[in-house]
């Protein structure tokens, strides 16, 4: 397997990557994915995207950098998903290992990420990958 971090304006963005995060975000049209990116990597936000053996993208993980006063330093994983027909496989665990030695490298103090309350399977996922539950989100519409 081979991961690669993703420049803006690099065409495998939408080639390849966006139909595997669209597996998880199914909302995001290209039009909307270019958008959200273009104002999200002056946020800090970045792509990387693992390949298989056959050159087909298997798994994308949306992630970026922040400064917080709790952790000083995090790496905030916005995005982690592994194509449905490649997962448990370890495209998901070198993933996390990819962007685990991106934030060590940069003086993280975490990794940390949201999971929806109902994705039961990937949360067993971020227990085996000795990630632990440290926080409640809270979220409040507003559209």
């Amino acid at each position: 397997m081979k991961i690669i971090d993703l420049e803006p304006g690099d065409p495998r963005l939408v080639d390849d990557l966006l139909p595997v995060l669209r597996e998880l975000r199914p909302h995001l049209t290209e039009e909307l994915f270019g958008e959200i990116y273009a104002e999200g990597y002056g946020q800090g936000l970045r792509f990387s995207a693992a390949y298989g053996e056959d050159g087909v993208c298997v798994g994308a993980a949306g992630w970026r950098i922040v400064a917080t006063t709790v952790a000083v330093r995090k790496l905030y994983v916005d995005d982690l998903v592994t194509a449905e027909g490649a997962r448990s496989r370890g495209v998901g665990h070198a993933l996390l290992a990819h962007v685990e030695g991106i934030a060590r490298a940069a003086g993280c103090t975490s990794l940390n990420l949201d999971s929806g309350t109902h994705r039961t399977d990937a949360h067993r996922f971020y227990f085996r990958e000795r990630m632990a539950v440290t926080a409640f989100n809270f979220d409040k519409k507003l559209g």
